[in-house]
């Protein structure tokens, strides 16, 4: 309990930072009609009406006018908002407009976000509204080789074409071939140190999306290095280890000086930063790596964490050796829809999608998505899943972050999540953007408290009982005897496989069969 205490601390603790204790309240916006939301550009209006969206959500509305007109971002912006409440619109609509009346194309807006698959996915939100006002948005994501990347996000310097062209001419030819860049970190870090025009001197947004995570894992220290390089010239830029090795080199893509730009000893416009997630932290020592200039929270909710307003939350009591026949019967009454089953592990999805395959005749198409598998395989098994295709995926909480799928209609907590903000995370892919969803936990008896303890700690957390037919799980017991000698069989031929190749094995596969779950 301990350690759960410290990752989601207490239910009802006050902030620690002031500024967080006097946040706008989202809940107070009822969202309105896209034709009634002010100072929206007309062309946006219309793009925003062709992805089907009438209305704008709460977070949306509040978001806006927190970012455009009089004032408009003299403070960073974070939000904590429910997952599926809108929040990527909510920052791409605002920087798509205040974008919109450029005149030069340089990089302005960086959105960075923890993984390729959310990446691609808001992608496709800003390429449905920048285009129709001249914005180009880019990706730097890993999906093609850096060479493709680097031909879409920067044109050649005239000065390798034309040598004897004037230097201070290329340096004031703007390079960049977008306005707008989705990244993630890994990469990123890739075109500032390797790719030549890449700059970063005119960036007026900077957009964290999944903040908490972005704050957790260091990413190749992606963000000390985006804020220094966005800082004014005046210092030495060069970073040094410390036998005095030159890291990185006084790139051009240093900010200049304000004199340029008419406010003398001053970076203009400032580098506005925008952070947003459904579980934001509160530790001051990770939210002092933002730099956050003048912070205004906007919040969904009185408690720290909140689950959709249109979840049903259900939790079934088994026993371990039962767990993966009353996941089959729950399945079965599932038919229809497309459902998400977590695990607790990467080792835990494998043995399960693999168990699952010795049962004949399944009313259900089910697949594995997890590191295990190549990242072609993947990407193919996420969009079958997307298409209708499949009708279970089976994975971790690699799955619970951001990744939107239409229609989902179930989560399943195949194992118990270790904390709220992972319960919030998992059952937050369904019951988005006002539609309804239902999410399951499977729970020994001895699991009952913690989770209800848990669970506590977040608005709209009620939790009903549900149970599965007995009967129908009898039916499964011949069946899962076979099936568990098979799935042993192949774990253990896997192993041996993968021993010989000099693969590492994966801790787990040689589970006894009493430890199945």
């Amino acid at each position: 309990m301990a350690t759960k205490e410290a990752e989601d601390g207490p239910a009802d603790r006050a902030p620690h930072l002031p500024w967080m204790r006097y946040p706008v309240d989202i809940d107070a916006f009822s969202g309105c009609p896209v034709p009634q939301l002010p100072r929206l550009d007309p062309r946006l209006a219309e793009a925003v009406q062709r992805m089907g969206i009438e209305s704008f959500f709460p977070v949306q509305e509040a978001a806006w006018l927190e970012m455009i007109g009089p004032g408009a971002f003299e403070r960073d912006v974070c939000i904590n908002s429910p997952t599926g409440s809108g929040k990527t619109l909510a920052y791409a609509l605002p920087i798509v407009q205040m974008l919109s009346t450029r005149k030069v194309r340089y990089l302005r807006a960086l959105v960075v976000l923890p993984t390729r698959d959310l990446a691609l996915q808001v992608k496709e939100v800003f390429d449905a509204i920048a285009p129709v006002v001249g914005l180009s948005v880019g990706s730097a994501v890993g999906q093609s080789s850096i060479a493709d990347e680097v031909s879409s996000l920067v044109r050649k310097p005239k000065q390798d074409l034309y040598p004897t062209i004037d230097e201070e001419y290329v340096k004031m030819e703007p390079l960049t071939k977008v306005d707008i860049l989705v990244a993630t970190p890994g990469r990123l870090m890739d075109h500032i140190n390797m790719t030549n025009g890449f700059s970063l001197e005119h960036l007026q947004y900077l957009i964290i999306d999944e903040t908490d995570r972005m704050l957790r894992e260091a990413y190749q220290s992606w963000l000390p290095t985006v804020i220094k390089l966005t800082h004014s010239i005046g210092q030495d830029h060069s970073w040094h280890d410390t036998d005095g090795k030159t890291l990185l080199h006084p790139l051009t893509t240093i900010r200049r000086s304000g004199v340029e730009r008419g406010f003398k000893g001053k970076c203009y416009p400032r580098l506005a930063k925008m952070v947003l997630s459904a579980t934001l932290t509160q530790d001051p020592s990770k939210l002092s790596q933002l730099e956050l200039h003048h912070p205004l929270l906007l919040n969904s909710g009185k408690k720290r964490y909140r689950i959709p307003t249109k979840l049903e939350s259900y939790k079934l009591i088994c026993k371990s050796n039962l767990k993966p026949l009353s996941l089959i019967v729950l399945l079965q009454e599932l038919q229809g829809h497309k459902c998400l089953v977590f695990s607790s592990s990467v080792e835990s999805s494998h043995r399960l999608s693999t168990l699952l395959g010795f049962f004949e005749d399944l009313p259900f198409k089910f697949s594995e998505y997890s590191r295990l598998q190549r990242e072609s395989t993947r990407r193919k098994t996420l969009e079958a899943f997307k298409e209708g295709e499949i009708d279970v995926l089976i994975g971790t909480d690699r799955m619970a972050r951001g990744i939107h799928i239409d229609g989902l209609r179930y989560v399943i907590n195949y194992d118990m999540p270790p904390y709220v903000k992972t319960y919030i995370h998992r059952a937050g892919r369904t019951a988005r953007a006002g539609e309804s969803g239902s999410c399951f936990t499977f729970l020994r008896k001895h699991e009952v408290k913690t989770f209800d303890k848990m669970l506590k700690k977040a608005d709209n957390a009620s939790c009903s009982l549900h149970s599965v037919p007995e009967e129908s799980i009898e039916t499964l017991r011949p069946v899962f005897s076979s099936a568990l000698k098979k799935l042993e069989e192949s774990l253990e031929s896997e192993a041996a496989k993968k021993s010989n190749s000099g693969d590492k094995i994966p801790s787990g596969s040689k589970r006894k069969r009493t430890n199945q779950k």
